[in-house]
């Protein structure tokens, strides 16, 4: 399947070039994405997840599948060709009975990174858990595992942005030695781990940005129950980050 294409939904234009079609494959691709072999799905879960239809075909039911559907959302999205997709009566009828979302979507609080929007999905295709700098605790763990585990999503995407407030906050603090007022010193100790010291300035924020977006990964793929699961070939754990200034999400290895 051409990533850029989803079979329940229809043509689009093309992108402007060659640059960004590459871009648009980076995360699509397996190996670029995730460094992982993505592997179907238990025939058991992936009939589950076909009975909610989404249009006229089923939705992804294994982790390539989704991140072709996430990259060619998020491509509907840059290129301003929204469809809003799985809103209609018939679909909000059909979530009464259950949901079979197709990818977890942890993301930062900011209120310009909703993922359904950038991915332009809609009613029960992304479970999304949000927190500032997708900083982790254990109701966020739980609740990436409630999806995975409970609900045999084949896909969890770790997704950055640029401009993350909480990475600029957690450097600054580590430059001044500033404590910052409260709960939001907890954010900015769950990130210091990932402040690269060896740049300055908004070259260290932003380096930081895709650090933070890594070592959450990298956490998340070493829970055990996670852990099984993607050596069992059922699920892969990806990063990626979205750009403010194109619209752009794009894998971070």
């Amino acid at each position: 399947m051409n990533p850029e294409d989803t079979p329940h939904r229809s043509a689009e234009r093309p992108p402007a070039g060659t640059a960004r079609r590459a871009l648009l494959r980076g995360l699509a691709g397996t190996a670029t994405l995730s460094g992982l072999a993505l592997a179907a799905a238990p025939a058991s879960s992936a009939a589950a997840r076909a009975t909610a239809s989404r249009g006229t075909a089923p939705r992804p039911t294994t982790a390539d599948g989704a991140l072709r559907e996430l990259a060619a959302g998020n491509r509907r999205w840059r290129t301003y060709c929204e469809r809003h997709p799985d809103a209609t009566p018939a679909v909000r009828a059909n979530l009464t009975a259950g949901q079979h979302p197709f990818a977890v979507v942890l993301g930062c609080i900011d209120s310009r990174v909703p993922p359904e929007l950038v991915f332009d999905q809609g009613l029960g295709d992304l479970m999304t858990v949000r927190s500032a700098g997708e900083v982790l605790d254990e109701a966020v763990l739980g609740s990436v595992a409630y999806g995975v585990l409970e609900l045999g999503i084949p896909l969890v995407v770790v997704l950055g942005h640029q401009s993350c407030g909480a990475v600029k906050a957690a450097v600054q603090a580590d430059l001044t030695g500033e404590r910052l007022p409260a709960h939001i010193q907890y954010l900015a100790d769950r990130i210091s781990p990932a402040i690269d010291r060896t740049k300055t300035g908004d070259a260290r924020v932003d380096s930081t940005i895709d650090a933070n977006i890594r070592a959450v990964r990298s956490h998340l793929a070493a829970e055990p129950d996670l852990a099984a699961k993607i050596a069992a070939g059922e699920l892969a754990v990806v990063g990626a980050r979205y750009e403010l200034t194109t619209q752009l999400v794009h894998p971070v290895a």
